[in-house]
């Protein structure tokens, strides 16, 4: 018998689709009309969360759900934190090995970039250079948002940012249209 696919999208805020002070708009509400209309997406987001705090739940949220896939987007809280750029990829990537080992494909995202802040553009690109890495390593697939949602320059787009940190509503449409082509296209 068939059985739908089933998507977790697991992350922070990003995932959660925070729009300070309207209702939130995760992106797999938007993902889900492009996929097959049988396939379920749960959002598993938690708004403040580091890649730590995301590995503490990763096996309760994502393991114990077995779902065929999981996107995995997760690391701006902990560069805002200072936290380094190999613990958040040893954090990602120990995710990325427990849902493989429970034959789970999991879906590696680099973090989108911000407006207002310069100085946080290249720890962002260094992470997402590592994140791409990573994903090639491991034969998973990535999704690059941080590219398709910035400008020429690598800030965050205007129509893109709603606080200079979380996404528009047409923020977290681009990123589910970005997941789609680039990982669910062939899918459907």
């Amino acid at each position: 018998m068939f059985r739908p696919m089933k998507i977790i999208a697991f992350g922070d805020s990003l995932t959660v689709g925070y729009l300070s002070p309207f209702e939130a708009t995760p992106y797999a509400e938007f993902l889900q009309p492009m996929l097959d209309p049988k396939t379920e997406i749960y959002v598993a987001g938690v708004s403040g969360e580091t890649t730590d705090d995301m590995l503490r739940r990763f096996d309760r949220q994502v393991i114990r759900n077995a779902p065929d896939r999981v996107i995995i987007l997760g690391g701006t809280n902990d560069l805002g934190w200072g936290i380094s750029i190999d613990q958040i990829v040893a954090n990602l990537a120990r995710m990325y090995q427990s849902a493989q080992e429970a034959g789970i494909i999991p879906i590696a995202c680099a973090v989108p970039s911000l407006l207002g802040a310069d100085e946080f553009i290249p720890p962002r690109l260094a992470l997402n250079r590592r994140i791409q890495e990573t994903a090639k390593e491991r034969k998973i697939p990535f999704a690059d948002l941080f590219t398709p949602t910035a400008d020429s320059v690598g800030r965050l787009l205007a129509e893109y940012s709603q606080d200079g940190l979380h996404l528009t509503p047409e923020g977290y449409r681009k990123i589910a249209h970005v997941l789609y082509e680039t990982v669910f296209k062939e899918k459907k």
